[in-house]
C-alpha cells in the first residue's frame, strides 16, 4: 500500500513540476510581450529625437550661414567699394593727366608764338636800327645831291678846255667829295641810255618819239642822276623815254 501511495505521491510531484514550469514559461513570455513593445517603443521615441536634433541641427544651419553671410556680404561689399574706388581714382587720374597735358600743349603752343613774335621782333628793330643807322643824315646828303649834280656838270665842261691843271683840281674835290658820301652808304643808280624803263626804279619826266623802232619804251637820256641810300631810294633818275 505504502508502494502504491508513493508511486501516486510521486506522479504528483511530477505534474506540479510541470505545471509550475509551464506557468513561468507563460509568466515570461508576457514579461516578453510587455518588454517588446516598450522596447519598440523606445526605438520609436529614439528614432523620433534623432529627427529631432537633426532637425535641430539643420535650423541651427541656416542661422550659421546667416551670421557668416553678412560678414561674406560685408567683405564683398567693401571689395567691391575698393574696387570702385580703384576705378574712381584711376578716372580722376585720367582726367587730371588730359587736363594737365592741355594745359601743357596750350602753354606750349604760347611759348612757340611768343617766342616767334621775339624772333620778328628782334629781327624788324635789327634791320630798322640799320636803317636808322644807314639813313641818319638822309636829309643832309639830300641837300648835297644838287652840289654834287653841278660838280658834275663843271667836270664836263671843264673837259672842253685846255686847262689840265684846272681839270685836275677839279676831278680831285669831285671824287673826294663824292668818297665821302659814298662812305655815308650813297650809291649812284646806274641808269644807260638805251635800257628798259622800269617805273619801279626810273621817274620818266617826257616821251619823245624814239629815232628807231627798238628805243621805243627804253630810256633815250638820263636829265638827272638817281641815288639810293642803303637799300632805300631816295632820288629817282629822271629820264626821257622813247614812243
Amino acid at each position: 500500500m505504502n508502494t502504491g501511495h508513493n508511486h501516486h505521491q510521486g506522479d504528483f510531484h511530477t505534474d506540479d513540476i510541470q505545471d509550475a514550469e509551464f506557468q513561468d514559461a507563460e509568466i515570461i513570455d508576457e514579461i516578453h510581450e510587455q518588454e517588446a513593445p516598450k522596447s519598440h517603443h523606445q526605438a520609436t521615441a529614439q528614432d523620433s529625437l534623432d529627427v529631432e536634433i537633426e532637425d535641430e541641427t539643420k535650423d541651427e544651419l541656416p542661422e550659421i550661414i546667416i551670421k557668416k553671410n553678412p560678414e561674406q556680404k560685408s567683405e564683398e561689399k567693401q571689395t567691391e567699394k575698393s574696387n570702385n574706388n580703384q576705378s574712381n581714382n584711376s578716372s580722376e587720374a585720367d582726367e587730371a593727366i588730359s587736363i594737365l597735358e592741355a594745359e601743357l600743349h596750350k602753354e606750349k603752343d604760347k611759348f612757340t608764338r611768343l617766342f616767334a613774335e621775339f624772333e620778328n621782333y628782334k629781327r624788324r628793330t635789327a634791320k630798322e636800327r640799320l636803317e636808322l643807322l644807314t639813313s641818319a643824315g638822309q636829309d643832309v646828303i639830300l641837300s648835297m645831291l644838287p652840289v654834287l649834280d653841278d660838280f658834275d656838270r663843271a667836270l664836263v665842261e671843264i673837259s672842253k678846255s685846255e686847262d689840265e691843271n684846272l681839270l685836275r683840281g677839279v676831278e680831285l674835290i669831285h671824287s673826294k667829295f663824292l668818297n665821302t658820301l659814298r662812305s655815308k652808304g650813297l650809291e649812284q643808280i646806274q641808269v644807260d641810255t638805251g635800257d628798259l624803263f622800269d617805273s619801279d626804279i626810273h621817274e620818266a619826266i617826257t616821251q619823245t618819239t624814239a629815232p628807231t623802232e627798238d628805243l621805243r619804251g627804253k630810256v633815250l637820256d638820263v636829265v638827272e642822276k638817281g641815288y639810293k641810300l642803303g637799300d632805300k631810294i631816295i632820288r629817282y633818275p629822271k629820264v626821257v623815254v622813247g614812243q
